[in-house]
């Protein structure tokens, strides 16, 4: 029964993290890649 218990939590651990992990590394490329492409109105005016 202690075997069961712990893998359902440790299922739900692992799949938070790779929740978190996947987030990060969408929010990391669209700031790296995609933000760049389409300035803000606060980067135009720097760039003029």
């Amino acid at each position: 029964m202690l075997a069961e218990i712990f893998h359902w939590w440790l299922g739900v651990g692992l799949t938070i993290i790779c929740v978190a992990a996947t987030l990060g590394i969408v929010g990391g490329y669209i700031k790296k890649v995609v933000a760049p492409q389409y300035p803000g109105r606060r980067h135009r005016r720097d760039e003029d």
